[in-house]
């Protein structure tokens, strides 16, 4: 059989699975598109309707494998980046699937079912991150017997009121341990109910990393865990009881108390000179390790904190240490990278203490470090002079008809140059040229956004909405360029022909998909004025008065619900 041949026979093989798969025949619709496949390795739609069959029967590990074939065989297609997005997202890797839809949007900004699920996810990422935005958060507070009598306090329960309504708010409030503790019960993570003794965290060492000058609280190092929790990792040797010790470690844990007591002092060298008498006498016990550790985070002497807290992961390794105090030396870590501004490294160790023990605090610290890193690395890709080269390409091929292949070059200048309003434009023609005129609308509304007095720009805007019969917004886009220039004659064919073309009742139809003018039309006050105005022409003029009101008459004049003679 030909090539030809194979790919004929493939594509009614993918016909039949569509079929299937509309009809719920989930497992026949996998085998006609592998049958298909086979035939057609290199199609990848092939391999993106497979994902959509295998994310629909919860096989969603087999779903991403073939959504990255996707992507991987067409990397301008974004309903490849869709799949591999829904993959994720059920497979609950939230920051992934943000990642791989943002991805896809850069190929298809006007995508709004991809924006949508972008939303969604952003959403599940932020209930990980901050779950006191999680509706019945205040319910599981009252309800948990570690704070509930936190919910009797007004302070308290304002501060989650703030972080359920500002999310940013969250970092603010970290230094108050009962909010430590509530994340802890939203997150179903435990932290010793008895533990709760004052207002300042366990290991402030976090946020010690960015901001405050206040020393890292070293006395909850070694503290017991909740009775009757189940040893995972074998004894611990900074929590067997005092009376089980020896006499050298009895010693060492009194130095190593003496070396907290210089330290808060800010008294370094005779900390550090306890800290080593301590290792001296115990140097199983990592948890001095980090505390030695801390010295050196105080004094920025980054490389030794560095290698003090690899020492107490490798140490702790080797006598099985509580998962708790290696999460610690790998944070610490964390912390030194994120004051260094190595995000990258920072997002990494906080990764490797997470997966020790997760700590809402580090859950927090990493996201920080993580958004941080993002946009380092995308202003580090920002180089005009690459973008200007990029766009040049796009021309030679707009020149030529090739369209879509000017698009990726747009597209990289775009990503190289953000900033080019010219670039958006021309991109938008692009669109329009290959009938996409929700995108070219789109790149229209970014490059007027960017350079305002950008006459082409509104021109670009006006023709793309009057493709997609938004006759109104055209007519402004084309007064706008008028505006600029009442010479130009493009924007004045473009205006004559959107009044031609008017038709009201079309243009009421396409507004009440506005879900801004379904709210204006179900306001019992404005139901009112509007009536008010039938009768009595003359009582628009006194609710112009009202910046409000006028906003909202100018919405339903504008969608032909109202007119003004």
């Amino acid at each position: 059989m030909s090539a030809t041949d194979n790919k004929q026979k493939a594509e009614e093989l993918k016909t039949k699975g569509n079929e299937s798969l509309k009809s719920n025949k989930v497992d026949e619709a996998i085998e006609l598109y592998t049958q298909a496949i086979e035939l057609d390795p290199e199609n990848h739609v092939l391999y993106s309707n497979r994902s959509a069959a295998y994310l629909q029967a919860d096989k969603h590990s087999e779903a991403l494998k073939d959504a990255e074939k996707t992507v991987k065989l067409n990397r301008t297609w974004a309903k490849g980046y869709a799949r591999k997005g829904a993959a994720l997202a059920h497979l609950e890797r939230f920051e992934e699937a943000e990642e791989a839809y943002r991805q896809g949007l850069e190929h298809e900004p006007g995508n709004q079912l991809m924006k949508d699920a972008l939303k969604d996810v952003e959403a599940k990422q932020l209930e990980v991150t901050n779950p006191f935005v999680v509706k019945g958060a205040e319910e599981k507070l009252r309800a948990s017997e570690k704070t509930k009598a936190f919910m009797a306090d007004p302070e308290f329960r304002e501060k989650i009121k703030e972080m359920g309504r500002d999310p940013q708010a969250l970092s603010k409030h970290l230094g108050d341990e009962r909010i430590v503790m509530a994340l802890a019960v939203l997150l179903d993570v435990n932290i010793p109910s008895g533990g709760i003794t004052a207002r300042v965290p366990r290991d402030p060492l976090v946020q010690q990393a960015t901001k405050g000058d206040h020393l890292p609280d070293l006395t909850g190092e070694d503290d017991d865990e909740e009775e009757g929790e189940e040893e995972t990792r074998g004894p611990s040797p900074s929590k067997e009881p005092h009376l089980s010790r020896s006499e050298a470690q009895k010693k060492a844990l009194e130095e190593k108390e003496l070396g907290n007591a210089a330290y808060k002092k800010r008294e370094f060298p005779e900390a550090m000179a306890h800290y080593d008498k301590a290792l001296e006498l115990d140097p199983t016990n990592i948890t001095i390790l980090t505390n030695k550790a801390a010295v050196y985070f105080e004094q920025a002497e980054w490389d030794d904190c560095l290698q003090l807290c690899q020492m107490a992961v490798e140490k702790g390794r080797e006598v099985r240490a509580d998962f708790k105090f290696i999460a610690k030396a790998f944070a610490r870590m964390g912390n030194v990278y994120f004051k260094q501004k190595k995000w990258e490294e920072a997002v990494k160790h906080y990764d490797h203490s997470l997966a020790e023990h997760r700590n809402p605090e580090i859950v927090v610290k990493k996201n920080e470090a993580k958004k941080k890193w993002e946009t380092e690395k995308r202003l580090s890709y920002i180089d005009p002079e690459k973008a200007l080269k990029e766009k040049e390409k796009g021309n030679e091929l707009f020149k030529k008809g090739n369209f879509a292949g000017a698009v990726k070059f747009y597209t990289e200048a775009i990503k190289r140059n953000p900033d080019d309003a010219k670039v958006y434009s021309n991109r938008a023609l692009c669109y329009q040229k290959l009938l996409e005129f929700q995108l070219a609308a789109n790149d229209a509304d970014k490059c007027v956004a960017l350079d305002p007095e950008f006459i082409k720009g509104w021109i670009r805007k006006g023709h793309a909405l009057m493709a997609l019969k938004d006759t109104m917004r055209a007519m402004q886009a084309f007064q706008k360029a008028l505006d600029l220039d009442p010479q130009n004659t493009d924007a004045q064919a473009g205006l004559k022909k959107c009044v031609e073309s008017d038709d009201p009742e079309e243009r009421r139809k396409r507004a009440m998909q506005n879900p801004e003018v379904q709210k204006i039309l179900g306001d019992p006050a404005m139901q009112i004025i509007m009536q008010q105005m039938q009768r009595n022409p003359e009582a628009l003029r006194d609710h112009l008065q009202n910046p409000d009101i006028a906003a909202k008459l100018q919405v339903l004049l504008e969608a032909g619900f109202i007119s003004i003679h």
